[in-house]
């Protein structure tokens, strides 16, 4: 049996800024939209699964927010083009017999991690986490795979625990500790100064995380290196707090309520035919 998980928030944001733009009979925007709809099409597909859920962002702030005032601040507002659309995207969830899941305070990330930690060990359930952000390859484990949208909307790469050591070096539970040393300038994350790529693949290489790290720090011989580590102590802490999903976001569901619904294709068609999506109504 196969659990979906879909980083709903992460395929809209991809689809709205790689489609160009695309309105409904009535005038209004739907390029992200589109885009969304395609790949649930496609995925569903080739996937055919069992349960389903796509997880949302919620409007409001969230724990990081509260642990760090910068975090994200650095992103200009959502455009009123794309926040129509991101309430669209319900109604189109619904309309595939997908559940949707959110809650305030928390991102997708935190829900789709919660959701996979849950059920990763039911009997016989393989889970897969579709996204178009790199953050959930740190939930990749024996029983956890993600398949991530490369470039555009159409072409993606699955990883799995191999994969994720042939490309980075280190295991996907590490992929917090890289960032704690790197930051990600995407979500703001500070980092420790000074600290690129290869140096933070080369500490987490001979230590494996950042606690372990700063409890050699005093040993480590480079002494620009060991400056650069002890000034950014604070930060480096902060950021691994910040990068790291969670798993035990408390959510009331069984994977019974996630059991993927038969499609009404003739409602869908309907729908698609409201929107003016006739190339989808063609895919049906």
């Amino acid at each position: 049996m196969k659990l979906l998980l879909i980083d709903a928030n992460s395929l809209i944001h991809r689809s709205f800024h790689a489609l160009p733009p695309l309105t409904t009979p009535k005038g209004e925007p739907i390029n992200a939209v589109y885009g969304l709809s395609s790949i649930l099409l496609k995925i569903l597909r080739e996937h055919q699964p069992d349960y389903v859920a796509a997880a949302f962002d919620r409007p409001e702030p969230t724990f990081r927010d509260e642990m760090f005032k910068e975090y994200k601040a650095h992103r200009p507002p959502t455009a009123n083009e794309l926040i129509s659309q991101l309430h669209e995207a319900h109604e189109t969830f619904q309309k595939f017999g997908i559940k949707v899941v959110e809650k305030a305070g928390f991102e997708a990330d935190d829900i789709v991690g919660t959701l996979a930690e849950k059920f990763k060990n039911e009997p016989d359930v393989k889970v897969v986490i579709f996204s178009g952000d790199k953050d959930n390859l740190q939930l990749v484990d024996d029983k956890v795979f993600v398949e991530l949208l490369k470039t555009g909307v159409s072409k993606t790469i699955t990883y799995d625990k191999a994969l994720f050591l042939q490309q980075y070096g280190f295991s996907p539970e590490q992929l917090v500790d890289y960032k704690a040393l790197v930051g990600d300038a995407s979500d703001n994350i500070p980092g420790v100064t000074g600290i690129g790529p290869k140096g933070a693949t080369d500490l987490i290489k001979e230590y494996g995380s950042v606690e372990k790290i700063y409890e050699e720090v005093g040993l480590i011989p480079k002494e620009v290196l060991r400056k650069k580590l002890e000034s950014g102590r604070e930060s480096a802490f902060l950021s691994k707090k910040l990068a790291m999903i969670k798993r035990d976001v408390s959510l009331e569901l069984t994977l019974v309520d996630l059991k993927q619904e038969t499609l009404d294709k003739e409602e869908l068609k309907k729908y698609f035919d409201g929107l003016g999506f006739k190339s989808l109504v063609e895919r049906l």
